[in-house]
């Protein structure tokens, strides 16, 4: 259906209008013969300024596409651009009122009644055009441009109607307070997701705009309002309070991320990183996660019975499993009276590593699977990587068995491994509540025996409290544990640091990029979380 308007004629435009007022049409090129060109060097005269804005605005105004774009100098670009505002941008009448002409350019005011279903909205705006001599045929033409439609349009641009892209939402922490943007970098990104993924399932709906259109086809400026959404509102498992330590940890260290967890639950309280681009490494990453992974290797020995935190097991300098690949300690240190529970806390590779064999081939990630969760396919509310974890054997399981090789885990996944550790049970990790999106969460095929759960958390305390972890943890109280890692990645001049550790009912893991010891680098961030409440 074509759009019906009219041109107004008023007091200030008489001179332009004259008083043969819009009874008839001149029509000097079509479609497929008008100028393309325009030159500004010969005069044209202020009856032909007159007479061709009338025409050009009046065949708009009555929706004849064709007729108006003959009055331009770029016909084939003015008759698509002419339909469009009427098709695409849902104008089913339009109003043009010029002004006095200034020289060659005639202002107009433009108001536009939009229908986008069942609502109704007046656009109004100003908008100009400039009348030129055409190069080939010598006649007064509307020197066209997207400026023309509107005055914000550029080269190759359209209009468009239609809904927003996603609904507004507010974003609220697990206490009801307002997560905006900008407040809490890390959380930057997040948001723009969990608006988009969320805006129609927590009672928002998208407002009707008027956009400008690229000649790629993306979304430029918002032009017009048609109606206004209706903001919706998603309370999140975060806690501001803990999301600002966990920013003000990981600002202090390059390449750091950090996720906080409440073990009980499951519930996400903190996701920070210090590089605050899209890819968030918190939740995304992954890369080895060195001996914080030996929190998974001592549950599967443990729960063997081969092994307890009183039994002796000697810390060599360096170790071969089935005469293969020669793995060492950080630093190359040794003991050779230590029980597993001191090569725990004192992150002996090799004592770990002489155990392999006592591990059959593909124990250490079905115990990662059916104990802790990893690789389930998380449905956390956002994009996650939820751990990988090899079932080889010879070298990759050797190195598995102390977070190397093909290994692969997150700030996220490690801090869920903590919290494993402490109650004995896995709780799937969440940030937004699963009644949202109705999503069906992972689970664990077992937990821990109560046994194990007391032994596992007893080498983590040691950890904590006389271990490699003992400086990041010291003077924190309540019931503690930890681990620390550092990871060799290939390439790397250095390791990556990594600290997991819980305290009560919280549960921290971070990793810094190339930050060397875990305790050194990665503890201070956890601690600087745990300490939050």
């Amino acid at each position: 259906m074509r759009a019906v308007g009219k041109v107004v004629v008023g007091a200030a435009v008489a001179a332009l209008v004259g008083a043969a007022g819009f009874g008839a049409y001149n029509l000097y090129t079509g479609v497929t013969g008008g100028d393309t060109t325009a030159t500004r060097d010969g005069q044209v005269t202020a009856s032909e300024v007159r007479d061709t804005a009338r025409h050009f605005l009046h065949a708009w105004a009555d929706g004849n596409d064709l007729r108006a774009s003959g009055f331009t100098n770029d016909a084939q670009a003015a008759v698509g651009a002419l339909s469009g505002f009427r098709d695409d941008a849902r104008v089913k009448k339009v109003t043009l009122t010029p002004g006095a002409a200034k020289g060659t350019t005639v202002p107009f005011r433009v108001t536009a009644e939009i229908r986008y279903g069942k609502t109704r909205s007046t656009w109004s705006y100003g908008s100009r055009l400039t009348v030129v001599r055409g190069r080939t045929t010598n006649k007064p033409l509307v020197d066209w441009t997207p400026a023309v439609i509107h005055p914000k349009l550029t080269k190759g641009q359209t209009v468009r109607t239609d809904l927003a892209e996603n609904p507004p939402i507010r974003v609220l922490d697990r206490h009801g307070k307002e997560l905006r943007q900008g407040r809490y970098p890390s959380l930057d990104p997040l948001l723009i997701s969990l608006r988009a993924r969320y805006g129609d399932d927590v009672g928002g709906t998208a407002q009707v705009e008027v956009w400008a259109v690229r000649p790629d086809g993306t979304a430029g400026d918002t032009l017009h309002v048609v109606t206004e959404g209706k903001r919706g509102t998603l309370r999140t498992t975060l806690d501001a309070a803990v999301q600002k330590r966990a920013e003000k940890a990981v600002s202090q260290r390059f390449g750091a991320s950090v996720v906080a967890l409440r073990p009980s639950t499951g519930e996400i309280l903190a996701v920070a990183n210090s590089d605050k681009g899209e890819f968030n490494a918190a939740l995304q990453g992954q890369t080895a996660p060195g001996s914080t992974f030996k929190i998974v290797t001592a549950a599967t020995l443990l729960e063997t019975g081969k092994v307890t935190p009183g039994r002796r097991v000697p810390c060599p300098r360096t170790a071969a499993y089935q005469q293969g690949r020669t793995f060492h300690n950080i630093e190359h240190s040794e003991n050779p009276s230590a029980t597993f529970a001191q090569d725990f806390a004192a992150s002996c590779n090799t004592a770990f590593i002489s155990l392999a064999g006592a591990i059959p081939d593909g124990a250490v990630a079905r115990e990662a699977q059916s104990v802790f969760g990893i690789g389930r396919d998380w449905q956390v509310g956002v994009s996650t990587f939820d751990g990988a974890v090899p079932d080889g054997s010879g070298d990759d399981k050797a190195a598995a068995v102390i977070g190397q090789g093909t290994v692969q885990m997150n700030p996220l996944t490690m801090a869920s491994v903590a919290a494993t550790a402490r109650t004995g049970a896995f709780k799937q990790p969440v940030l937004v509540p699963r009644s949202v999106g109705h999503r069906q969460l992972a689970t664990s095929d077992r937990a821990l025996s109560p046994a194990v759960v007391q032994q596992l958390k007893g080498m983590m305390r040691l950890t904590a409290t006389s271990g490699t972890a003992a400086r990041a943890m010291s003077g924190l109280t309540g019931d503690i544990g930890a681990k620390t890692g550092s990871a060799e990645i290939d390439g790397q001049p250095k390791t990556n640091a990594w600290f997991t550790a819980y305290r009560n009912d919280m549960a921290a893991a971070a990793v810094v990029t190339q930050g060397g010891h875990g305790g050194d680098a990665a503890g201070p961030v956890v601690r600087e979380v745990l300490t939050a409440h």
